[in-house]
């Protein structure tokens, strides 16, 4: 199994003794999608930024394709595609002077750049539009076109830090669609959200981090089998039929059923053959129920499961200052992740 990214104990301290990164470490299959999956502030977009060499770590170690980030940063860029949270263009230019530029920033030849900015502007569906300035594309075409200026040079590792934020869900969709294709032909990617669908539908492998550390590892469904049982609810027409049909169901699934109302609710570790087997018990004592539903644990379960808060709260705390390069102050409260990569931090 060959691993295209590898991340060893990382750690990382921010002024203001802000810990984004406790000890981070993971492994990245080549030809794979892994979810680095967290809320605002667990510390996602300081691995990417690590990852890319935009941060040197305190501690620990990055690498990409064999490559050491801290120790050989101009090949690994050489390698990489970076798609951040705010997708980098120019409002002034047209999509395909965009993509021409960012050619030209990476001395690539203008012939390549010219055929494959066509390319790309097909792939990603915005060949009608490639000669308008960006001031008139919506959210979901200037993402699109980030990610494409991100593939200008086919890197094999793309890194997306949260590339669907702020899309409506036929751009969120069309996009995963892109990526899940990007796949196929063997690019890796490291993908972070705060979306536990976005997650669970991309991800081959997710690693969930909270306030800078990793907190579970695994493949999706794992993660969810954690939780143990499918609960199987029966809706039953009162509380009477309620009650003798959770006496009935004694012994059916992993645990005593309850009652909650006119409800039955029942841990199963088989969903499916249970609910068959209930619905056949029922029918026997002839009691009708007027509904029934397997609750599949989902990665939201997963997350606050293993949290104790959802994905999509923004962290609480401490709130800090800093004083940036003019004089003024920045308020640093809620997510070290947006923290400037400038001074100090770079080193």
């Amino acid at each position: 199994m060959t691993q295209a990214i590898e991340v060893e104990s990382l750690e990382k301290t921010f002024k203001g003794s802000v810990r984004a990164l406790d000890s981070v470490s993971f492994e990245v299959e080549a030809g794979s999608i892994f979810g680095l999956l967290g809320p605002n502030g667990a510390g996602k977009t300081t691995v990417i930024r690590i990852l890319t060499t935009i941060l040197r770590p305190d501690a620990g170690r990055a690498a990409v394709l064999g490559r050491d980030v801290v120790q050989r940063p101009a090949e690994v860029r050489s390698l990489i595609g970076l798609a951040g949270q705010f997708a980098a263009v120019d409002e002034n230019l047209t999509g395909r002077e965009n993509l021409t530029m960012v050619g030209r920033l990476n001395h690539l030849p203008m012939g390549e750049v010219s055929a494959r900015a066509v390319d790309l502007l097909e792939q990603f569906e915005l060949a009608d539009a490639a000669d308008r300035t960006l001031k008139t594309y919506s959210g979901g075409m200037r993402r699109r076109l980030d990610l494409a200026a991100a593939l200008l040079r086919r890197p094999p590792v793309l890194f997306l830090d949260e590339p669907t934020t702020g899309l409506d869900p036929q751009s969120r969709n069309g996009l995963w669609e892109v990526i899940e294709n990007l796949v196929e032909l063997g690019t890796t990617v490291l993908l972070t959200t705060q979306y536990l669908e976005e997650a669970d539908r991309l991800a081959g492998r997710i690693a969930v981090i909270d306030h800078g550390r990793v907190i579970a590892e695994g493949i999706p469904s794992n993660l969810k089998a954690r939780l143990g049982s499918t609960l199987l609810e029966i809706a039953l027409s009162d509380v009477s039929s309620a009650t003798s049909a959770a006496g009935l169901l004694q012994g059916v699934g992993a645990d005593r059923p309850s009652v909650s109302g006119s409800s039955v609710e029942i841990p199963v570790d088989a969903g499916p053959s249970t609910a068959i087997e209930v619905l056949r018990i029922l029918d026997n004592a002839g009691i009708t129920p007027t509904g029934i539903v397997l609750h599949e644990p989902s990665l939201d379960d997963v997350f606050l499961a293993l949290t104790g808060h959802k994905a999509e709260e923004e962290e609480t705390g401490t709130k800090l200052t800093r004083v940036g390069k003019r004089g003024e102050s920045t308020d640093e409260s809620k997510d070290a992740d947006q923290l400037s990569a400038t001074g100090e931090e770079t080193a």
